[in-house]
């Protein structure tokens, strides 16, 4: 019996894959958690051999929560089911520990593959993934420049766009305003932008966000 845990800040979404997972005999529902915080405390219960966890959470976020428990809890598996697409996170994500990497567009049945698969120990790839791990050695003056963000960078610049304060996310990532700030103007630097706005536009225009 595999103990998956499901982390998604959207009720109907974790009732939905809840009711998928049970209707398979190997497979046992046996903690929910709404954000990052309450992911790193059923990690930290000990009930769950799979994490599936989205990334795009309020207050503590997925990427934060991933690297937090895989700092504490270095053999659990985790599995994003993300809603953004392969080619902005997953590759990141699998450098730091998750096991695997799904778009919540897939099939329910790989979403299952996936789960025995990380749960044998092994990574899950999806095609989409196996494409961008092949072509990493692709220059980077052929990829937009988001994707040459560092991970924090990258966490900054999207919370920023989705107007976020300064002050807010320094206390949500455990970061001083220092910092943040430092982060911000790194990421302005890189974009070649001029103010949160234009990185709320450049977002939206590069499906960052909605």
């Amino acid at each position: 019996m595999i103990r998956v845990g499901i982390v998604d800040d959207h009720a109907i979404v974790r009732s939905g894959l809840r009711q998928f997972l049970t209707e398979h005999v190997d497979l046992r529902v046996t903690g929910e958690a709404n954000n990052g915080r309450e992911a790193l405390e059923l990690a930290r219960a000990g009930e769950v051999d799979v994490l599936l966890m989205d990334i795009s959470m309020p207050e503590h976020g997925g990427v934060d929560a991933l690297q937090a428990i895989k700092a504490r809890f270095p053999d659990l598996h985790v599995l994003i089911l993300s809603g953004f697409p392969e080619a902005q996170y997953a590759t990141t994500l699998l450098r730091h520990g998750a096991s695997g990497y799904l778009n919540k567009e897939c099939a329910p049945e790989e979403i299952v593959n996936a789960i025995r698969t990380v749960a044998r120990g092994r990574r899950y790839i999806s095609p989409a993934v196996a494409e961008l791990l092949a072509d990493g050695a692709v220059g980077e003056a052929e990829r937009p420049p988001h994707e040459l963000l560092s991970e924090r960078e990258l966490q900054v610049f999207l919370r920023l766009a989705k107007g976020e304060t300064i002050g807010h996310m320094a206390e949500n990532m455990f970061l001083s305003v220092k910092t943040v700030s430092t982060y911000r103007t790194r990421v302005l630097e890189k974009l070649k932008l001029a103010s949160n706005s234009d990185l709320t536009y450049y977002a939206l225009k590069n499906g960052l966000i909605q």
